[in-house]
């Protein structure tokens, strides 16, 4: 996934120019969403307190999403309480952020999601798919490993590489290493690990 941002000022008067942008609660960004405030044209997520645009999705981008959601809900058919979500949101609310990663691994039934998001306590793992988004998906990094995720996987398309993010602090992650092809992915889920994803497999 990645995030889209705009920069410049708008034109007009200076006195147009918002003097600071405005951050909002969980609970008002949650508000909009039940009062149908944003449609269904409306990709966007909670970041930091800023309602952020995702950028539409390229073909490749889309693809290896697939790649990676078809490789792990193979996994995780032996692997009883957990279930993979693809580009649906999680609740972090000690970052005030409520992102829509490309896919998490998220404890229970899919059942057990329909008046709520899953908190970070129910999330083993995160996977963003980087286009030429590699910056704005690392720095995503910082939100997922404060927030307390396990592990936080970066497909990096450009670079034909993965980068693995681990051992989340309040600081972020204290561990990061960069996997190429030829290597492979441990899935670990309640510390136990439940299976491998080969490099190679999720990459075009």
């Amino acid at each position: 996934m990645s995030i889209g941002t705009t920069t410049g000022s708008p034109p007009g008067p200076p006195w147009w120019n918002p003097s600071s942008l405005y951050r909002m609660t969980l609970e008002q960004y949650e508000s909009l969403i039940a009062s149908g405030f944003f449609t269904e044209q409306d990709d966007v997520h909670l970041i930091d307190g800023y309602v952020v645009n995702r950028m539409a999705e390229s073909p490749v981008h889309g693809t290896v999403c697939e790649a990676i959601r078809m490789a792990m809900g193979a996994i995780l058919l032996a692997v009883a309480g957990w279930h993979p979500r693809s580009e649906k949101g999680v609740r972090f609310p000690s970052q005030t952020s409520i992102p829509r990663p490309d896919l998490a691994v998220v404890r229970g039934d899919w059942r057990d999601y329909l008046t709520h998001y899953p908190d970070a306590a129910a999330v083993a793992l995160i996977a963003e798919v980087s286009v030429s988004s590699l910056d704005k998906d690392r720095a995503l990094a910082d939100i997922y490993g404060k927030a307390g995720i396990p592990v936080y996987w970066i497909i990096a398309v450009d670079d034909g590489q993965v980068e693995v993010y681990s051992n989340p602090g309040p600081n972020g992650y204290q561990l990061h290493e960069v996997l190429a092809p030829g290597h492979v992915l441990s899935v670990v889920v309640d510390g136990v690990k439940v299976g491998e994803i080969a490099v190679a497999d999720i990459l075009p």
